[in-house]
């Protein structure tokens, strides 16, 4: 499996906080299902200087790419407007158990 870093900014418009807050239960219900799988590494949200949340960070393990691009497809922040713009590298975390 490979693993891949996140990172995802959400839309700026002034409905952007309520679209987020709207699917959050879902996105956060996701979530613990890729936990659960085994995909779901580390993450959370990205917060501006204020402490409002404007996008997410997160670490995942999918076979490949293109198996997170078919997750991202049914993923609520992408599927409700909430994330704008996506950035998704692959990466190789380190292991302090190794």
């Amino acid at each position: 499996m490979k693993q891949y870093a996140v990172v995802a900014y959400d839309y700026t418009d002034d409905d952007a906080l309520e679209r987020r807050l709207a699917n959050r239960d879902a996105h956060l219900a996701g979530v613990r299902e890729l936990t659960k799988q085994g995909k779901f590494l580390s993450g959370g949200a990205i917060l501006d200087d204020d402490g409002k949340m404007v996008g997410s960070n997160a670490h995942f393990r999918f076979d490949d790419r293109a198996d997170l691009e078919a997750w991202l497809e049914t993923e609520p922040y992408m599927t409700g407007r909430v994330w704008e713009r996506i950035d998704i590298r692959e990466v190789k975390l380190f292991d302090p158990n190794a």
